[in-house]
């Protein structure tokens, strides 16, 4: 066996030089331990594209640490185990050991596996708090310790005064906490004045290797890889920073929420996916965007709202994933239990919203967050889907899901699986929304003012037959009162329609994907 003082893992997500464990560490006596396994990519049936970012930035991380000399033991997918944990094992069994060291990973899974290694190997493991992130798990606990509810609201407000961002004399810049309400608004029927066609990274050697394993190992995975433009490395994820602040930040805010026909990127800033595999600090981009405020008289809605989404709402989901894990996995309060679509993994439907919504995430592994909230996730909550079903489909198919940002977001606020904790009411809509933010349904068959009849809407018919469902347990929630009492307008004779035009969009979305792992 070969002495080691410190096995440094370095996971997919974790690809920071800025490392405090690889800043920290002893090259004479310590490794860096790297792997590609086959089970992280069919532990979910993961989209091609989200494949190839994690196989090529992983890859391009790599020999960064090589030209600077750092010793490491990097095990490619061709040449490992097929698992996490049997590849951790083969190196302890060589390697021996002290210490395992590990930022906090992100997803309980492979936290128990690392432990349940060590453990095997007597091995001593030490996981550290990742300082990409503005707070602990520890620190939202606190916040959730002592209040009745925990909002996203008041732990963005606390955060806001802690960092002083966006503060003056102690007071909210602008006098507002957020500007939410300007941040609604649809495009014009010209639609969006100035469209961004995409971030164009172009793929270079060791991406296009990765493009080669995926079709090898991974041909039957959902997704396309003729296109593939996400950053892999920091010096393209700061380019991309740089081009949203300059050139889309400004319309950001505005039109945040909506969507049009054959436009997936608009003024979105794309950069999720960099910040989830740490190519980006979640610190520098909010100050970047604070600068812009400064320095550029960026609108301060614009600002806010993106700082937000970071600072707040990226914040407060790990927070809620850390504190209520394992057990918020199973959570199901609507006992919802129907089979996920399977034009969820083909894009093949005759509703333009989800053909548009899905057949981009196919294309590209992306949709900005109201289509994921407003049309893939509402038409699961409306059919009833099982929690863990849809968790498992948004796992795999975007670009940036790592489940400790996904999980919460899906079963917590798409779905109201957790019966509240997250959201203060279920976020249920006719297709009227989908109408009002975007041109979808100027070219789809369905109507969306129409819940009975060949051509209703199944947003809107769903959505009453969601009503009918869940009436006695939504009687306790204030903040859907006014919707039960359009409910009680309805006739019994009424009510019998909708239920039996809603058996037709069950029954027509309740086939399992057989292909699926």
């Amino acid at each position: 066996m070969k002495p080691t003082r410190n096995l440094i893992l370095v996971l997919g997500d974790q690809l920071d030089l800025e490392s405090p464990l690889i800043k920290n560490m002893d090259p004479s006596m310590d490794q860096i331990w790297m792997a590609e396994v086959e089970e992280e990519s069919v532990h979910v049936w993961s989209h091609k594209q989200k494949i190839v970012l994690f196989l090529s930035a992983m890859r391009h991380f790599r020999d960064v640490l090589l030209k600077r000399g750092l010793p490491l033991l990097y095990t490619e997918l061709n040449e490992g185990a097929d698992s996490f944990s049997l590849c951790l094992r083969d190196t302890l069994k060589e390697y021996q050991a002290e210490f395992v060291t590990v930022l906090r990973p992100g997803s309980w899974r492979v936290l128990e596996v690392i432990e349940s290694v060590c453990k095997e190997f007597s091995v001593t493991l030490k996981v550290c708090e990742d300082d990409h992130f503005f707070t602990s798990p520890k620190d939202f606990k606190i916040f959730a310790e002592t209040r009745k509810a925990i909002r996203m609201e008041y732990f963005y407000r606390g955060l806001r005064k802690q960092y002083d961002i966006l503060m003056e004399e102690g007071k909210p810049i602008g006098g507002l906490w957020n500007f939410d309400k300007e941040n609604r608004k649809a495009f014009s029927k010209k639609g969006p004045d100035s469209p961004y066609h995409g971030h164009r990274h172009e793929p270079d050697s060791i991406t296009k290797e990765g493009i080669a394993l995926v079709e090898k190992y991974f041909p039957n995975h959902p997704g396309s890889l003729y296109s593939f433009y996400w950053a892999v490395t920091r010096e393209q994820a700061l380019t991309d920073l740089t081009n949203f602040v300059e050139y889309r930040l400004p319309s950001f805010g505005t039109h945040q929420d909506a969507m049009w026909k054959d436009e997936p990127w608009l003024f979105h800033s794309l950069l999720s996916s960099s910040l989830n595999l740490k190519l980006l600090g979640a610190k520098e981009v909010v100050k970047a965007a604070e600068q812009a405020y400064y320095v550029k008289g960026i609108p301060l809605s614009a600002v806010e709202g993106f700082i937000r989404q970071i600072l707040g709402w990226r914040e407060y989901v790990r927070g809620v994933y850390w504190t209520y894990m394992p057990e918020y996995l199973e959570k199901n309060a609507l006992a919802a239990s129907a089979e996920l679509p399977e034009f969820y993994w083909t894009g093949e439907t005759e509703y333009e919203c989800l053909k548009q919504s899905i057949g981009q995430t196919l294309k590209y592994g992306y949709a900005h967050h109201i289509q994921r909230l407003m049309v893939t996730g509402l038409y699961a909550l409306l059919l009833g889907v099982d929690p863990k079903a849809i968790h498992k489909w948004y796992l795999g198919i975007y670009i940036d899901a790592v489940e400790w940002v996904e999980l919460p977001n899906v079963t917590g606020m798409s779905q109201f699986a957790d019966g509240g904790l997250m959201a203060s009411k279920p976020y249920v809509a006719t297709g009227k929304y989908i109408q009002r933010m975007s041109n979808y349904c100027e070219s789809c068959p369905k109507n969306p003012e129409k819940r009975l009849g060949p051509d209703a809407c199944p947003f809107t018919n769903l959505y009453w037959d969601f009503l009918i469902r869940h009436e006695d347990a939504l009687k306790k929630n204030q903040r859907m009162q006014l919707q039960l009492r359009n409910l009680n307008r309805l006739s019994e004779e009424d009510r019998l329609a909708i239920k039996k035009q809603a058996r037709t969009f069950k029954e027509a979305g309740n086939q399992k994907v057989k292909t699926y792992g």
